[in-house]
């Protein structure tokens, strides 16, 4: 597959058929991904590949707690999980949601869920001192996962980045079998979709880019 086409056209994918991953199809989608860069070069990340049932249906009950969280945000007219504002609806607001099976299901029907976590002794975050939410650090993990998105998109595969289990991190190392030190980036499950899309909505160049500025004239040929 050309490289822009896949590009343009590697969607979120949520909804699988029952076709399988075969490990060979797997390993070779890992083997080209594994070429992302990390700072430094130091290829911190490690990938768990998770087939077993009964390990998905916790990961699946795992992600519901952040689930509850964004889906009272967004009811209330909030950007969830945004980390400059605290959630307007209450913790007891929060824990009477519901968890829409749309969470959830992914990791249970994919073909197989891939865990991402990072070796924190190794990844620069140059704004750990900042008084913000960091994110410099993602920078040695997150080409990764959208690597194996890119390759498993060439293979006619496809799946999407979830974080929701993310907030339940101790539970996942645990059930996972994860070392102290190393933080969980991202869950993704993967498969082959029911509706490969073709073309994908982004903003234009326009609304992306500005020059010299961020207030700048918008970045035009």
């Amino acid at each position: 597959m050309q490289l822009h086409e896949a590009m343009r056209t590697t969607p979120a994918v949520r909804e699988f058929t029952d076709d399988p991953l075969p490990d060979d199809v797997l390993h070779r989608i890992l083997d080209h991904a594994r070429f992302a860069p990390s700072g430094g070069n130091r290829q911190g990340t490690r990938v768990v590949v998770v087939r077993d049932r009964a390990t998905r249906q916790r990961l699946a009950e795992l992600n519901e707690p952040a689930v509850r969280r964004y889906v009272a945000q967004s009811a209330a007219g909030e950007s969830p999980w945004n980390p400059l504002h605290p959630p307007g609806p209450s913790p007891d607001e929060i824990a009477a949601t519901e968890v829409p099976e749309a969470f959830t299901r992914p990791v249970l029907t994919a073909a197989v869920v891939l865990v991402f976590v990072v070796d924190l002794g190794v990844v620069a975050a140059m704004d750990q001192d900042l008084d913000r939410i960091g994110i410099v650090g993602g920078a040695s993990v997150y080409p990764l996962v959208w690597n194996v998105l890119l390759a498993a998109r060439a293979e006619g595969f496809g799946g999407t980045i979830t974080t929701m289990a993310v907030a339940e991190e101790d539970a996942v190392r645990a059930l996972l079998g994860v070392p102290d030190g190393f933080a969980v980036a991202a869950v993704v499950p993967l498969g082959r979709p029911v509706k490969q899309v073709t073309r994908l909505r982004r903003r234009p160049v326009a609304e992306l880019a500005t020059r010299e500025r961020f207030d700048g004239e918008p970045f035009t040929p």
